[in-house]
């Protein structure tokens, strides 16, 4: 079992820069691969960025360059530094704790709450 709980959103003007945080507890953190998805009203959950469990990391097209996904396996953690935000960054952020099919990451069932990122013009 892994409980994940996600920290950092917030309302922050277009450039700005906003750092979530996502705490793990369960002894699998370190052998998981993580990421952080978000979704905005009316759509669907994306992807956006994946890290391995040896800091291999991908991003979606819109986020590549502003976005940095890290984790720190001592302290069952994973981040998310997001510089330059647009207005259509805005979305309920989650982590997820997954796996990897070949070279496609697979979210798991195992989800946080989410934290709110609202970016104005």
């Amino acid at each position: 079992q892994v409980h994940l709980v996600e920290s950092g959103g917030g309302l922050v003007q277009a450039g700005g820069s906003l750092r979530l945080s996502c705490a793990a507890s369960g002894s699998i953190f370190s052998i998981r691969p993580m990421a952080w998805y978000r979704q905005a009203p009316g759509k669907q959950r994306e992807l956006v960025a994946v890290i391995s469990t040896t800091g291999n990391t991908n991003y979606a097209d819109s986020v590549k360059g502003r976005f940095t996904i890290s984790r720190d396996n001592a302290k069952n953690t994973v981040s998310l530094q997001m510089n330059s935000l647009k207005p259509e960054d805005t979305a309920v952020y989650y982590c997820n704790a997954g796996n990897y099919r070949g070279i496609y990451y697979v979210p798991s069932d195992y989800w946080g709450q989410g934290t709110q990122v609202t970016v104005s013009t």
